[in-house]
């Protein structure tokens, strides 16, 4: 089964909002972005892996290489230059996972509003 990046790391925003916030309107969208950037329970940027185990980063970019070369072409990488091998699977799961996050913040907040 494909995993689904937009709608997990949407869940992890969700959750993170819901821990570290009292209500919605103490959220500060201007550094929320960042915050979760580095947060290791969204995106695993801080500490270089969201999953701790390089097996189950390899199943959740499974089927998921199209994202991950989208996600390469944002940040800037040459996609001709690149060695995913070489980075690893980890590496490649948080980069997905940076790359989704400002697609879903406003859904993340949408959904917790209703």
């Amino acid at each position: 089964m494909k995993y689904d990046y937009y709608e997990n790391v949407k869940e992890d925003v969700k959750d993170y909002i819901k821990e570290n916030y009292d209500n919605l309107e103490d959220v500060d969208r201007d550094n929320l972005y960042d915050d979760l950037f580095i947060s290791d329970s969204v995106t695993g940027n801080a500490s270089g892996s969201y999953t701790f185990n390089t097996w189950k980063a390899e199943e959740n970019i499974s089927h998921n290489m199209d994202l991950l070369g989208e996600a390469l072409e944002e940040f800037g990488y040459n996609l001709d230059e690149v060695n995913i091998f070489e980075k690893g699977a980890e590496w490649a799961d948080v980069t997905i996972r940076c790359y989704v996050l400002g697609q879903v913040i406003d859904d993340a907040i949408e959904e917790l509003e209703n």
